[in-house]
């Protein structure tokens, strides 16, 4: 069971829909928004033909009902209490979920993911002795957690504890704080009450495990702690079908998804490229005409130089550089030699 595949996807949907079947169904009163004698005024009073309470003497009087858009309407779609709450779950999903939560938990990436605090713990699969399930007094459980290393962990869940946002506040409700080891016996002998007072630890039967505290939020990789007659009894509850409520028929294990998780390996092993087909040329695409005027690297095909043409241009415009220095020159002789033939020809009645 602890070596399972891993199944995150599975693990979301279960906890998604077992964390609808706590759920009480809420809705309007019928009667809600209607609850008043309203009638239309109707056309040729240049109001909108909504309908509205009657009588006079307040602000009441005159003001829109019934609609959705109105102050104090009935609501549109309104709420009923025969929406599909809950949601049935197959019990091999159930199960598969658990086994991949339990499998999770074996690995220090993964718990340490959550941001449980295991620096100082041994192993894991953290496994304790029987003795702890005879526990009696919570001070007697905090300094057994603070010796299997879990001092850190509970430093974490006091620190955490803040105020709800939203309305939860004032809900009975009004704290939220992160969640540690949750311990998992095999027989209560007093472990529970030991441990229920101490913040964030949880307790949870061998044959009762719930996905719900395995995994909260939809998430693997909680920090478990594992009694040994728990740990040892994890197999013979997790891995084959439960037929009655005292008899497990064996022979049913959740087998990997990948044996092999090297993808790429399994893709080009000669087994799998002998089969394939082979690779298909892309199509050719049509290329399309691009027009050289607006286009000036075509146009630089069809008439090579175009681009220098242009950038001296551009140049014969800026101050500074040979090439507006050329044209000035150019335009300064042409003025002088235009001068020169205007005062030689052009005198008397010819100017």
């Amino acid at each position: 069971v602890l070596t399972s595949g891993l199944r995150p996807d599975l693990v979301r949907t279960v906890h998604r829909d077992m964390s609808k079947n706590k759920r009480q169904a809420y809705a309007l009163k019928k009667k809600s928004g209607y609850d008043t004698a309203a009638e239309s005024w109707g056309t040729g009073r240049a109001v909108a033909r909504i309908p509205r309470v009657p009588g006079g003497g307040t602000h009441r009087a005159g003001q829109g009902a019934f609609g959705n858009m109105c102050r104090g309407g009935g609501m549109a779609h309104p709420t009923v209490t025969w929406r599909r709450w809950h949601r049935r779950l197959n019990v091999k999903e159930k199960r598969h979920a658990v086994v991949t939560a339990l499998a999770a938990s074996t690995l220090p990436p993964l718990v340490m993911a959550r941001g449980h605090r295991i620096g100082e713990v041994s192993e894991l699969p953290l496994v304790v002795t029987d003795g702890i399930e005879s526990t009696q007094k919570t001070k007697q459980a905090y300094e057994i957690l603070r010796k299997l290393g879990c001092t850190d962990e509970l430093d974490r869940v006091l620190r955490s504890r803040k105020i709800r946002p939203g309305q939860g506040k004032s809900r009975n409700r009004r704290y939220v704080k992160r969640l540690g080891p949750l311990i998992v016996y095999g027989e209560d002998n007093g472990i529970v009450r030991a441990f229920r007072n101490i913040p964030g630890i949880e307790t949870a039967s061998v044959d009762r495990l719930n996905l719900l505290r395995l995994a909260p939020g939809g998430k693997f990789g909680r920090f478990f702690a594992f009694c040994t007659s728990s740990y040892s009894g994890v197999p013979f509850s997790w891995a084959c079908f439960r037929s009655s409520r005292f008899f497990r028929k064996p022979g049913f294990n959740f087998a990997m998804t990948l044996e092999n998780a090297d993808v790429a390996r399994l893709i080009n092993s000669d087994e799998v490229q002998s089969v394939l087909r082979p690779k298909l040329d892309p199509p050719k695409k049509a290329v399309t005409k691009k027009n050289p005027l607006r286009n000036p690297k075509v146009m630089a095909k069809l008439n090579p130089g175009f681009l220098k043409k242009r950038l001296l241009r551009k140049q014969a415009h800026e101050k500074g550089t040979p090439e507006y220095e050329l044209v000035q020159k150019a335009k300064k002789a042409r003025i002088e030699e235009s001068k020169k033939y205007n005062k030689e020809h052009k005198k008397g009645p010819n100017t």
